[in-house]
């Protein structure tokens, strides 16, 4: 279901999910004190399901349930065994009894898709291989923050071509932003994947086969590590073909004076990142980090019908 359908949609699998109006009432509402929103999860829980470790995700989530009302209730993955010890679809309707929302960390997108399929209350995904949804919400309100309206700025992706970047371009292009994607050979797009985020919204997305070309003028930069969870056998495969990729301080120059530095973190410096770069005055990578934690609270409660004031 997506918004596209309906004005608020029952889930949200990936930013595509939520339209241009979805996008900007989950930033509204995420940049509102928590008082403004009410109590929609009060004396209901949230069930947040991990088949992946994280920091960020785990507190952010958990923080953004308490500030709607709710019990957050954290599940290892092996807790439950999609798949092993019970099918999706049971977990799902099971947990649909005990909780206001599911929201759930995996390792394939297809279990969110499964989850969504046969739970009676919204589920959130907090990363997939696919997507990384609340993670791209939390980048925009910290650009928006620093730079005001995104509609005409340049964002700059500088890496692999993952979860993350497909998700940081859905949410840019909804806001009118001009994307640049700059990628080495085997780590970039795909042009189909290139054509239907072009289709989402006003802004644009361009391919750039040098960071230099993707950073020229451009009024955010964004990266992330060369190798993710799940990568470790191909690291040295990875850093091989990312070197010279690296954003230091002569890359940052290219960028327009007022530009800023993200990174979802974990940051590895002195690879995709340089120290004087992530610790220097143009990164906003803590505020970014910060910002998880309004970005999910904006698009739960969005998803549990809170309207902006």
């Amino acid at each position: 279901m997506t918004a596209i359908e309906h004005d608020v949609p029952s889930d949200l699998l990936d930013i595509a999910d939520l339209g241009a109006d979805g996008v900007r009432k989950s930033l509204d509402l995420a940049s509102l004190n928590p008082r403004e929103l009410g109590a929609p999860l009060a004396g209901r829980g949230a069930a947040l399901i991990f088949e992946k470790p994280s920091n960020r995700t785990r507190h952010s989530s958990e923080m953004a349930v308490v500030q709607l009302g709710g019990h957050p209730v954290y599940t290892r993955g092996e807790e439950i065994g999609f798949d092993t010890r019970e099918p999706v679809e049971d977990i799902a309707r099971v947990m649909s009894g005990y909780h206001g929302l599911l929201a759930a960390r995996v390792m394939q997108h297809q279990t969110l898709v499964r989850l969504a399929g046969a739970a009676d209350v919204p589920v959130v995904n907090l990363l997939s291989d696919h997507s990384h949804p609340l993670q791209a919400l939390a980048d925009a309100l910290t650009m928006e923050q620093h730079l005001g309206g995104l509609r005409g700025r340049g964002v700059a992706y500088v890496g692999d071509y993952n979860n993350v970047a497909r998700s940081l371009a859905e949410v840019c292009v909804l806001l009118g932003a001009d994307v640049r994607l700059g990628a080495p050979k085997g780590y970039e797009p795909d042009p189909v994947d290139v054509e239907r985020i072009r289709g989402l919204g006003e802004g644009t997305v361009t391919l750039h086969k040098r960071p230099e070309e993707a950073v020229d003028g451009a009024h955010a930069v964004h990266t992330d590590t060369w190798v993710s969870m799940g990568q470790e056998r191909d690291r040295e495969e990875r850093r091989a073909a990312f070197a010279g990729w690296t954003v230091d301080t002569e890359l940052m120059e290219r960028a327009a004076p007022d530009a800023v530095f993200l990174h979802c973190l974990p940051a590895y410096r002195g690879l995709e990142v340089s120290a004087d770069v992530i610790d220097g005055p143009r990164s906003v990578v803590i505020e970014q980090a910060h910002n998880r934690m309004h970005a999910a609270r904006g698009a739960l409660a969005m998803l549990l019908g809170v309207e902006v004031p």
